[in-house]
């Protein structure tokens, strides 16, 4: 089963990283986040990613077809040039599709163009700038029982300010805990059957909007829920709080 990744949009949120490369490969421990969303996967022996191109999309091309020279030893020739890569038992064994899908096109448009890569059978999709330790083969297997088009993991986040519950104007409880009244929402980690791309009509089409509304209307999206970890990374903020958590030691998604 392969995997898709939306790595296209600008992220203008976090403008004073993406000025100078798209959001996925903006670094955490040292490593894109890119990176690090594959290395969950692929910890669940899923190998094969299609890639989903826009917004500087040529960083993400040459950090793969460099990766293998940058994290390898080598012996280079200084003469000739020619270089050597030592072998390396390390290096995952991903197979990488880097498709171009447009700087204008949207979320739907990009699914819908990576269609022909992914051999019409169930796939995963992600986004780029999203890490979780959500079980996948759970996932897989409540996707497999209900028979739908569509499943996507449903989380509740961490709350970015404390919870006041109030009396009045009395402050009956004050908290800063994950949230649980607000309600879940779309985490992205989907599993879905060739037949949502007939809910997505072109390039203009936002995944989140009519398609997901048509297939909820329908019966056929369902929602896994994840109590764990979950961060996306739309901000400076996110970015320093998934650095703080690397650096601990602790980071909930490390494989």
């Amino acid at each position: 089963m392969k995997v898709a990744i939306l790595a296209g949009g600008v992220g203008t949120r976090l403008e004073e990283e993406t000025v100078i490369r798209p959001k996925p490969m903006v670094e955490i421990g040292g490593m894109p986040i890119l990176w690090h969303i594959m290395k969950h996967y692929s910890h669940y022996n899923y190998q094969e990613f299609v890639i989903a191109l826009g917004y500087k999309g040529v960083y993400i091309k040459k950090y793969f077809t460099d990766y293998c020279t940058l994290y390898s030893n080598l012996t280079v020739n200084i003469q000739n040039g020619d270089v050597h890569k030592h072998s390396n038992d390390f290096h995952p064994k991903w197979t990488v599709d880097l498709i171009d899908t447009g700087l204008a096109t949207l979320t739907g448009g990009r699914i819908k163009r990576l269609g022909p890569y992914l051999d019409n059978q169930t796939f995963m999709l992600t986004w780029g700038d999203g890490i979780s330790n959500v079980n996948l083969d759970e996932l897989l297997k409540f996707h497999k029982s209900h028979g739908k088009l569509a499943t996507l993991t449903a989380v509740r986040p961490t709350a970015r300010f404390g919870h006041l519950d109030l009396d009045d104007n009395k402050i009956v409880e004050f908290s800063e805990k994950p949230q649980t009244s607000e309600g879940w929402i779309n985490g992205a980690f989907f599993v879905l059957e060739p037949g949502v791309f007939d809910y997505i009509q072109g390039d203009q089409t936002v995944w989140e909007k009519e398609p997901m509304e048509r297939l909820a209307k329908d019966g056929q999206l369902m929602a896994y829920k994840h109590t764990g970890f979950w961060q996306c990374m739309d901000t400076l903020r996110d970015k320093s709080l998934l650095n703080g958590l690397w650096d601990s030691g602790n980071a909930p998604w490390k494989i």
